[in-house]
């Protein structure tokens, strides 16, 4: 059982991904529940940050050199040693291989959970990482079942000391607002005969944007494009765009910490992604009583529950052809399957079932390896 309230989260970065929002709304949830929670962010800037202001969060700016990387050892060793954590919660590779490390130099009073957000968490040498530090993490998770399944045939994580926790959503937070749906809207200047598409996601490969932009400009100009988020690839999707001749109905709107009012001002919410973990941003947009249309990607399918609002990944035909089928149904059918998206979500990923699965998980006595 848990020796206090105390629970340390460290994750790789604190940037605008579904894995570290996820990471703060655990991080208020559990606060809100009477637990102590601090987060550790390794590297880069803190772009999001939990809504609870008790709730310390403390970068320590890895770089990529071996130095580095033994001085954040230890830095986290020390935060450890003051703070004495029941549990430690690690999301994402650097950060879980970090933390097993730190068990292993350091023996730990503290029970160590380690959790991949993807089916992809890098290639070989990766996994290989993994396998050999496999055994000191207690339990190590996946946010599908898909993706915990390619972990454990890739030996990546043993099968007995694997579990699937889906990530959670804040169903109060996201549902759909009317009169934010008119003024979002009006703000970004879309009349009430042209149809919405939204996308939200990093700007990188996996979310294949190049996909959805081949797709979006198959289909008639009364369709506007919104995508909300921010990287690497940011120059090539504009040159993708402008090639295109879609600057006129594609908004780039950069990163966007509040993004549930764009769901309820949306006709239709689309993934393009070619690989993905859980796929955060599909539950969102249905439990916002939106539409979604997504690529057969990592645990999406999971998510969505329905085999029908699912295309082939780099399949843009299918894409633009799934999104105008769902966009012309007839209004009393869309409200169907908007009112069906919303209990779906209700019903397997609120937030509060995802934070009963993880204390299951947090109590349960250490497994001797």
């Amino acid at each position: 059982m848990m020796s206090n309230n105390k629970l340390l989260f460290v994750i790789t970065g604190m940037g605008l991904g579904g894995a570290e929002r996820q990471l703060c709304i655990l991080a208020d949830k559990f606060y809100q529940r009477g637990y102590e929670v601090k987060i550790i962010s390794l590297s880069g800037d803190t772009v999001v940050r939990p809504d609870e202001k008790n709730i310390q969060v403390v970068s320590l700016n890895l770089k990529k050199n071996p130095l580095s990387f033994l001085k954040v050892i230890f830095n986290c060793q020390k935060i450890i040693k003051d703070y004495q954590p029941a549990v430690v919660h690690s999301h994402m590779f650097h950060a879980n291989i970090i933390m097993r490390l730190v068990g292993l130099v350091f023996k730990k009073p503290y029970k160590l959970i380690c959790t991949a957000h993807s089916k992809n968490e890098g290639g070989a040498l990766r996994m290989f990482v993994y396998r050999l530090t496999n055994r000191f993490a207690d339990v190590s998770t996946n946010v599908s079942k898909e993706a915990l399944e390619a972990f454990i045939e890739k030996k990546a994580f043993s099968k007995a000391h694997a579990e699937v926790v889906y990530n959670g959503i804040d169903i109060e937070k996201f549902n759909y607002n009317d009169e934010r749906r008119r003024a979002i809207r009006q703000r970004l200047n879309i009349q009430d005969h042209e149809k919405a598409v939204l996308a939200v996601g990093r700007l990188t490969a996996a979310k294949d944007y190049p996909n959805l932009l081949t797709a979006f400009n198959a289909l008639p100009d009364h369709y506007k494009l919104i995508i909300i988020g921010e990287g690497e690839l940011r120059s090539d999707i504009e040159s993708r765009i402008q090639k295109l001749n879609l600057s006129s109905r594609v908004m780039l709107l950069g990163s966007i910490n509040e993004v549930n009012d764009y769901y309820s001002a949306s006709d239709i919410f689309v993934l393009s992604s070619e690989w993905e973990g859980f796929g955060l941003v599909v539950a969102e947009a249905m439990s916002c009583k939106c539409i979604a249309v997504c690529t057969d990607a990592g645990g999406v399918k999971e998510v969505i529950g329905n085999a029908n609002f699912v295309v082939p990944v780099s399949n843009s035909k299918a894409l633009a052809d799934k999104i105008l089928e769902m966009s012309e149904l007839s209004p009393a059918r869309k409200d169907i399957i908007a009112n069906q998206n919303r209990n779906h979500i209700v019903k397997h990923f609120s937030i509060n079932s995802v934070i009963d699965r993880w204390l299951s998980i947090y109590k349960t006595e250490q497994v001797d390896k």
